[in-house]
């Protein structure tokens, strides 16, 4: 027998899953909090929404019951982790996706089109644009999505006659848009419905 009650909130980038200890007065025994911590930890590794892990999130854990002989380790493990799971699921999480800063070599006679591909067709926001080799090639900079330009090389290609070429690097993670995010969960979720 476990039982804990959780309270979450969201956490900066980068935070990782911080957990929060508030339990007062014995509810939950000293000895078996770390096991709540487990339960919570093991099931963001594993993740809810998709395969993906949950980070920046605390979870706070603020009350609970045990019996004195049907309470173990084991049973507060499983107590956080279906807590964090039900909390989770309330608090409408978004999906995560990586974004990638790309500096795009193209002729400026192309730069236009490029352009309009990177922002209207690839959701991309450019960050910078500036002419080199006597204003022959426009460099343009700019966040991408990555799952936007698993096919930019061959793309790109073709919209320069072969002439244009890309780099890029990993920038940040961004939520995905709720249009975006909708159509992942339908392929990749793992079917969890928040109770209303």
């Amino acid at each position: 027998f476990g039982e804990c009650y959780l309270r979450l909130k969201p956490l900066p980038h980068g935070s990782g899953v911080v957990f929060k200890d508030s339990v007062v007065g014995g509810s939950i025994p000293r000895n078996l909090i770390p096991a709540v911590d487990k339960g919570i930890h093991e099931i963001c590794a594993e993740g809810i929404l998709t395969n993906g892990s949950v980070v920046d999130v605390e979870a706070e854990v603020y009350d609970g019951k045990f019996h004195a002989v049907d309470s173990d380790e084991a049973s507060f493990k499983v107590a956080g982790s279906r807590a964090f799971r039900n909390a989770f699921e309330k608090a409408t999480p978004v999906l995560l996706e990586p974004v990638m800063e790309l500096e795009v070599h193209a002729p400026t006679d192309d730069a236009g089109q490029i352009f309009s591909d990177l922002t209207s067709q690839r959701r991309g926001h450019v960050l910078d644009q500036w002419n080199e080799g006597a204003g022959q090639v426009t460099v343009i900079k700019a966040e991408v999505p990555l799952s936007t330009i698993q096919t930019y090389y061959r793309e790109l290609k073709s919209q320069t006659a072969g002439e244009g070429d890309f780099s890029m690097k990993f920038s940040r993670y961004a939520p995905v848009p709720g249009v975006e995010q909708t159509k992942i969960l339908q392929t990749l979720g793992r079917n969890v419905v928040a109770e209303e």
